[in-house]
């Protein structure tokens, strides 16, 4: 092989049986017994899959070249964690670009004129199919909280609001000071399409697969 075929692409093995463990509000989990090969052969190996409705996350740059994230609450890894805007892919059929422009009013009280598909990720492919589209979100423009129809509660009640310059936003992913994984991703992206003149993003409604 050469490096032109790394390309990820679909491809399912047979399962042969699967088991509903839990069906919660956001994510379920099953457990699929999976036909894989094995020397001349196959087996049938249990693996337990943690079905996610998936969400999106907006990496908002500014032009003073500067990145916006949030701090909230994250109870599972007891931590308060800097995050750009985030939501779950939870009303039906509402397209993503759409999900992260709420999601950036919402949270954060902006309105962005230039969208683009910055990159998307699965965040553990080995335990969960949960995906994950990032969105470079520029030209913003801040609305008065009076003109925005959304009460936050729980985490979302008290999100700290800063703006950081992306250089040192990348500094801090490599030093360890920002552990989300969106924030993470988003800023390393953010920055490589910045070198590049943001030549190479695709459109804001670039298919998933």
């Amino acid at each position: 092989m050469t490096p032109d075929d790394v390309r990820d692409r679909p491809e399912r093995w047979p399962v042969v049986e699967q088991d509903t463990v839990y069906r919660g509000r956001v994510f379920g989990v099953r457990t699929d017994r999976v036909e894989m090969p094995r020397g001349d052969g196959t087996e049938v190996v249990a693996r337990d899959v943690v079905e996610h409705i998936g969400s999106v996350g907006v990496l908002a740059l500014d032009d003073r070249d500067r990145v916006l994230l949030l701090r909230q609450y994250r109870h599972p890894v007891s931590r308060l964690l800097w995050e750009p805007p985030a939501g779950l892919r939870d009303v039906t059929g509402e397209p993503l670009h759409k999900l992260a422009e709420r999601e950036l009013l919402e949270e954060a009280g902006y309105r962005a004129e230039r969208w683009d598909t910055l990159v998307d990720v699965f965040p553990s492919p080995g335990m969960a199919d949960e995906r994950v589209r990032v969105f470079l979100a520029r030209g913003l423009t801040e609305v008065p909280a009076d003109e925005i129809d959304f009460e936050r509660v729980h985490e979302e009640a008290d999100m700290p609001v800063v703006w950081v310059p992306l250089d040192d936003a990348v500094r801090k992913v490599l030093a360890g000071e920002v552990h989300n994984m969106i924030a993470c991703v988003g800023v390393l992206a953010a920055r490589a399409a910045r070198d590049s003149g943001f030549a190479d993003l695709r459109p804001v409604d670039a298919p998933e697969d």
